[in-house]
């Protein structure tokens, strides 16, 4: 059934029966199959395996394909083959998996197939293979579509190993996630840690500064950010502390200083969750920006509602009232978000490009997803306006405030303070805003395969800075695939930060699996989990080099705004200045949306380059700041707002299509100019360090190891470096797409026909069989 059918046998006989054959002669070596075993992590073990397995790899040959074994591990896929990658000239490594390694938190859907029956089936837990697969079909949350074949393969053999890839990777319980073995195993042994790191270990280390990021777990990390941001009225409040309030809020979050801990506590009751209001960030000028629940006592809720208000107002120096923004009636909801970026799967990995290219841009808008990104972003700008211009606090109110706030807020603070865009502060803030916050992770990525709680909104909080990012390159000290590599290592079930729904279940059921396991935990609360930001767990010290923006201006360089120095901090002068302008509504009491803001219909924003088009009468001050704003040159180190023209907000090519060959540009892309840049950057920092050396007259030796200092992954070999972009480099770097995304029909069926709707991604019954 295959061109190169008949050849096949010949090569597997000759790759692994060629050393039995020759087992009596002197020179014979061990069986090249015994040298196939995979990479095991701490607590990891093979649950099953099957050799002399196919990989595909190009789209119209089979002549590229790899043979090897394919083993399913408590943690992963594996496909081990010492055969070399084809096309393919660069190896980016993650030091937790191999090449062809897939998580099995990042699968989405098995699909098995046999030729000869013509049956297909997506494979759900616990259920039973009536026929022998010949072909297996990994459907990846990142976009990936994985295939390999067992048709030399026992058949028996590949059935199992196809059941047990359906069973372990959509697990019935939390412990049963591999994090929980491989921090059970370290506790019990100490000495096996992975590439030297302890399991939760703090914070991670900033990349390039040495600096910690703080995990907001503890009294004294909230302390420094009240310090940093100037709240002089806001406390650190341990009333919740060891969850006797709230399951799914923080054990110490801030609240307004007038607030008494008997006070919050009453209060509680009242808020859904009893998720009571947090603090998330203080303004220069004394406008807080504070996250609520909503409500659910309807015959307090004035009452409380004020309270908590006056509270807010009395923490502002100039006593300014609060502006609330209801997030579930002004943004779309995660039902909304998980159906666009199933669409948006959908086109991303449809087969073939060449038949639906003029249709393609039209199809993209069809998913919504850009729409989205941009009613974000837009919303977000309005909010940022109402704190750096009118100088009021905002509190965004959502049911649960736990999905939509977390994504506003985060959006906020980086639009507004330049320490939430270098790589330290912006692990804080997904620390604080995330999964201190109580963001849902475990449900909303999915990882126990409950997909009525499925929603990608941390994956659409990271696309809408990279809008941000792609429009101010300058600004971010990270880089695209800074961005790309977090998403994707929320799909890794061994980093306890996005592991959880809140921090309360992972002290909960941690402690329940160490009792199970009699680990002895001391004064901890819970078993510590490894952090993802150590980075040095999965990469090396040059992989994570890529990290770095070469475009980034520091803090190091002075930041010119309308000729004069701008910085960060609070002064008097911010205190002195006063609301001109301010609509009556401002003056008392509590502002609510629709009295200030325009009312919108719809999210579809007009394609004008024009920020805002508010109504005639309305918001007047609102998009006089936002001309005056676009008008000047930007500050890198101040405020930063979006372009949401339908031409600046574009799709996250890197991140959505790394594994399509087709979208691939060799030797193009945006990794070209990154590629120049960084020797740019890399040659300013030389003579910086000639000039310093020179200065100083230090010795050669010390001038030698400063010069292997540079934060670029692409090095200049000396000044004015005149050299070729390597060969390696193509628009998907530093991924491949080579062997991840291979739409070869089977049987003259293309695979767009599994996708041809929803049901492969949300659905786990038995297809149709194909006549």
């Amino acid at each position: 059934h295959r061109q190169t059918k008949a050849a096949q046998p010949f090569r597997v006989l000759s790759k692994y029966y060629f050393f039995f054959l020759q087992a009596d002669d002197s020179i014979a070596s061990e069986p090249r199959i015994k040298k196939l075993e995979p990479v095991l992590l701490p607590g990891e073990i093979v649950v099953n395996e099957v050799n002399f397995v196919r990989k595909c790899i190009a789209t119209d040959t089979s002549q590229y394909d790899l043979w090897g074994k394919l083993v399913c591990t408590n943690f992963k896929i594996s496909f081990i083959t010492d055969d070399s990658m084809p096309l393919q000239k660069f190896h980016y490594k993650n030091l937790l998996l191999g090449e062809h390694d897939v998580p099995l938190t990042c699968i989405e859907q098995i699909v098995t197939v046999n030729d000869t029956k013509r049956k297909q089936k997506v494979l759900g837990p616990n259920q039973k293979l009536k026929f022998n697969p010949t072909e297996l079909i990994i459907y990846c949350k990142d976009f990936r579509i994985v295939r390999f074949r067992f048709d030399e393969a026992g058949p028996e053999s590949a059935k199992k190993v196809c059941l047990a890839i359906a069973h372990y990777s959509q697990p019935t319980d939390l412990q049963l996630l591999f994090a929980f073995e491989y921090v059970g195993e370290i506790y019990h042994n100490p000495a096996k840690k992975v590439n030297g790191i302890d399991p939760g270990g703090g914070g991670g280390i900033g990349i390039a500064s040495g600096q910690q990021t703080p995990l907001f777990e503890t009294y004294s990390d909230w302390d420094r950010e009240i310090k940093r941001t100037g709240a002089s009225e806001w406390r650190v409040c341990s009333v919740n502390e060891g969850y006797m309030i709230s399951t799914c809020l923080p054990e110490y979050f801030v609240v307004p200083s007038s607030l008494a801990d008997q006070d919050l506590k009453l209060y509680s009751y009242s808020f859904i969750g009893r998720r009571m209001p947090l603090w998330s960030w203080n303004h220069p000028n004394g406008s807080a920006l504070v996250r609520m629940a909503n409500i659910k006592d309807v015959l307090q809720q004035r009452r409380i509602d004020q309270r908590i208000c006056n509270a807010i107002t009395r923490s502002h120096p100039l006593r300014s009232d609060v502006y609330k923004s209801d997030l579930d009636k002004c943004l779309p909801n995660i039902q909304e978000i998980q159906a666009a970026h199933i669409k948006l799967k959908q086109l991303c990995v449809n087969e073939p490009f060449d038949e639906t290219e003029e249709k393609w841009l039209s199809s993209l808008e069809n998913t919504r997803w850009l729409e989205y990104i941009r009613a974000f972003l837009k919303h977000s700008a309005e909010l940022v306006y109402m704190m750096e211009c009118k100088h009021v606090s905002v509190v965004l109110q959502e049911e649960e405030g736990r999905d939509l706030s977390c994504l506003a807020a985060s959006l906020i603070q980086v639009m507004l303070d330049p320490y939430f865009r270098t790589i330290v502060g912006f692990q804080s803030l997904i620390q604080k805003e995330w999964v201190m916050a109580g963001y849902q992770f475990l449900d909303r990525c999915n990882h126990l395969k409950r997909s009525d709680k499925e929603s990608p909104l941390f994956l659409m909080f990271l696309d809408c800075v990279w809008q941000l990012l792609e429009q101010y390159p300058a600004a971010f000290e990270f880089s695209e695939v800074y961005l790309t590599i977090l998403h994707d290592s929320a799909r890794i079930s061994l980093f306890g930060t996005f592991l959880f729904n809140c921090p309360h279940q992972r002290v909960k059921e941690s402690t329940e699996f160490a009792i199970s396991k009699n680990i002895q935990l001391g004064d901890e609360k819970g078993l510590r989990f490894p952090c993802v930001w150590d980075w040095s767990l999965q990469f090396t010290s040059q992989d994570r080099l890529l990290f770095h923006n070469p475009l980034y201006i520091g803090k190091s360089t002075p930041s010119v705004h309308n000729g004069a120095l701008r910085t960060f901090k609070r002064s008097k002068k911010n205190y002195s200045s006063t609301l001109r302008g301010v609509p009556p509504a401002l003056k008392n009491g509590i502002i609510n949306e629709q009295e200030f803001l325009p009312r919108r219909n719809s999210l579809i924003l007009k394609l004008k380059p024009d920020f805002f088009q508010p109504a005639e009468g309305q918001s007047h001050s609102m998009e006089q700041y936002f001309r005056d704003w676009f008008a000047k040159p930007v500050d890198l180190h101040g405020v930063i707002l979006p372009h949401l023209s339908g031409t600046q907000i574009k799709l996250w090519k890197l991140c959505y299509f790394r594994w399509v060959p087709e979208t691939q540009i060799s030797h193009g892309g945006s990794i070209t100019a990154f590629h120049r840049v960084s020797l740019l950057a890399d040659e300013v920092d030389m003579l910086n360090r000639n000039l310093r050396q020179c200065k100083s007259n230090s010795s050669l030796q010390g001038h030698c190891l400063e010069l292997d200092q540079s934060r670029m992954y692409f090095r200049a070999n000396g000044l004015n470096d005149t050299s070729a972009a390597p060969d390696f480099l193509s628009s998907s770097f530093p991924f491949s797409p080579v062997g991840n995304l291979c739409r070869r029909s089977i049987l003259g069926t293309p695979l767009s026909k599994f996708l041809s709707g929803a049901k492969i991604w949300l659905s786990t019954e038995t297809l149709a069989n194909e006549d």
